[in-house]
């Protein structure tokens, strides 16, 4: 059983005994906004601050990322640039440019 459910069977059993649907919502809603301020608490983020640290936080990841992306293709840019140095090398050898070149 999840906490949906759970949820689910507290309300019908507080309806069943004769409690208002719109004050068991009300309930439902202010202790969900008491756990989530508590959550947030727990986790350094109710502050009036916290807005803007996450926003720094997700900027600066999203930097992170970018700069992880540019670093692999250049790494990846490089070694093609080499094998394709080494595969033109051996073409050359094998049609003896430097053969030519030395006679």
């Amino acid at each position: 059983m999840n906490d949906s459910d759970m949820l689910i069977r507290l309300v019908g059993q507080a309806e069943g005994e004769g409690a208002d649907l719109v004050m068991i919502r009300a309930l439902v809603e202010e202790a969900s906004e008491l756990g989530a301020g508590r959550a947030l608490a727990r986790l350094g983020l109710a502050d009036a601050g916290a807005e803007k640290d996450v926003r720094e936080l997700r900027e600066l990841l999203g930097a992170w990322r970018d700069a992880k992306t540019a670093a692999r293709n250049a790494v990846v840019g490089w070694i093609v640039r080499g094998v394709l140095a080494l595969v033109l090398m051996a073409v050359a050898v094998k049609v003896g440019v430097f053969a030519m070149v030395r006679g």
